[in-house]
């Protein structure tokens, strides 16, 4: 059996393969771009989409050209892979930084929910959305972990999902700090990692054992 390049996606035509550099909470520099928009040309990759996580990937690239193309990117990799059992990303909206319906940094708690726990191997893999504000542009309801925020603070939502049996996740808790946020996220994903069955989603696992069950645990 054939191993993949490092962090490589092989493509449809068996042939040439995809890239996703990490970039946490979609955050780029113009350096950032100016490498990919580089690298894109020297290497004569064909395609650079943005995918639904807030970052890049770069189709088409020929197998020979991989290692060569994460040197010159000087880029993390972003763990892609249907298959891989882990956090496969943090996407944000803008908050306060930027937005003016925003009421709490979700930029900022994005990326320390990124830093926690970016290495960290799961069950399944997990994804993380964090809103700024009720309207939840972070799509908060529809992933793995949502948060939104409130002038209160923010709220915890558990179980969502956007995929073939789509799920609205279920609120777990309220009015929390950002540190709150970070505890109870641990909690909540170190009893998924060792209750769920392997490669059971977060709103399978909430939809099997119920909510109640999980704030039993969690909020104790």
């Amino acid at each position: 059996m054939s191993i993949d390049p490092k962090g490589a996606i092989l493509q449809r035509d068996k042939q040439t393969y995809a890239i996703v550099p990490r970039i946490p909470v979609g955050l780029v520099s113009p350096d950032d771009l100016e490498r990919i928009a580089r690298v894109a040309r020297k290497y004569e990759i064909p395609v650079i989409k943005i995918i639904s996580g807030q970052r890049f990937a770069l189709v088409g690239i020929k197998k020979a050209d991989i290692d060569a193309v994460w040197d010159d990117l000087g880029l993390d990799v972003g763990r892609a892979k249907t298959t891989e059992l882990c956090l496969h990303y943090v996407q944000a909206c803008p908050g306060t930084t930027a937005c003016k319906f925003g009421v709490q940094d979700s930029l900022a708690l994005g990326l320390r929910l990124e830093k926690f726990f970016a290495e960290m191997e799961f069950t399944a893999k997990v994804k993380i959305g964090v809103s700024g504000c009720p309207l939840c542009c972070g799509e908060s309801f529809v992933r793995d972990l949502g948060m939104f925020a409130k002038k209160a603070g923010w709220t915890l939502v558990v179980g969502g999902s956007s995929a073939r049996r789509p799920r609205i996740g279920d609120v777990l808790a309220e009015d929390l700090s950002p540190d709150e946020v970070i505890a109870l996220t641990r909690k909540v994903l170190a009893y998924y990692q060792k209750e769920a069955k392997k490669k059971e989603r977060m709103a399978r696992f909430v939809d099997r054992i119920g909510i109640d069950t999980l704030k039993e645990f969690v909020l104790a």
